[in-house]
């Protein structure tokens, strides 16, 4: 398929179905770049009222940079990995030491940051700046999969990104991914996942009753309820000790729950 005729499709049907999101309407940097952690491995319709609240209470990085992890973590519960959480107040802060307060403009000076990968880092420097970067995600994986690999299986990553590069529109690139991703999203809703064919397919093991629900389950309990010791954990949150143990250690290593004096709280770092 040719170029023209590829971008003729995607834009059509943009600006007859796109999706409209409040970080789309309003691209400053730092609600792009809350939108991007949100938006990881979570429905969009899901994150919309929590971003909403979180731009309300911390419109800046350095008002998030300011903020209690418990704080953080109480505003962030429902969302699930709460890694999310502390890796975006992480990050908050270095923008907010390192380059005074303002969200950095390209992939490279993105990386380094807290929590950011080459995903988030390509679409931060997009939405936030229209900055032509080359980047994939689940709805940009169908996409290509669908128009470009139609009788291929375990297409890897590797063999879309030359097609991703040699379609990007440089003029507009914002509009042109957020353009990929709606039609991609319809793509799921009207045909067979064309991301079934990827070779980095996976299906997402279910929430209710597994380790990741347990885990939610305690950050619930000592970001709103305060520190506890192991007894009155399992009390709260039903789990019995011996899955709590396992659930508390693994927090530990996350360094999100800290123990002291048999007591464990959520971890706030020493130059908090």
């Amino acid at each position: 398929m040719k170029t023209a005729e590829f971008k003729k499709i995607i834009y059509d049907n943009y600006r007859e179905a796109g999706r409209k999101f409040p970080w789309r309407e309003n691209t400053d940097p730092w609600g792009i770049l809350v939108s991007e952690f949100m938006l990881q491995q979570t429905q969009t319709e899901r994150v919309v009222q929590y971003w909403k609240r979180w731009m309300k209470k911390w419109p800046a990085p350095g008002d998030l940079a300011e903020a209690s992890t418990e704080d953080a973590l109480r505003e962030w519960s429902g969302l699930g990995y709460n890694r999310r959480c502390r890796y975006l107040r992480e990050c908050a802060r270095s923008i907010t030491e390192k380059y005074g307060g303002r969200v950095p403009d390209v992939p490279g000076k993105l990386l380094p940051l807290p929590g950011i990968g080459p995903y988030t880092a390509g679409a931060v420097a997009c939405f936030a700046y229209n900055y032509p970067a080359v980047f994939i995600e689940t709805n940009i994986r169908s996409v290509f999969l669908h128009f470009f690999f139609k009788d291929k299986t375990a297409v890897k990553d590797s063999e879309i990104f030359p097609f991703i590069k040699k379609n990007l529109d440089r003029k507009n690139p914002r509009e042109w991914y957020w353009a990929l991703m709606d039609y991609g999203a319809a793509l799921k809703r009207l045909t067979e996942n064309p991301g079934r064919r990827s070779a980095h397919y996976g299906v997402q093991a279910k929430f209710e009753g597994s380790f990741r629900q347990l885990r939610g389950a305690v950050i619930r309990s000592l970001a709103f309820s305060g520190p506890a010791d192991r007894e009155m954990l399992s009390g709260r949150t039903g789990i019995e000790s011996g899955k709590l143990y396992d659930v508390i250690e693994v927090l530990r290593k996350e360094l999100l729950v800290a123990e002291e004096g048999g007591l464990y709280r959520i971890m706030e770092k020493k130059s908090d």
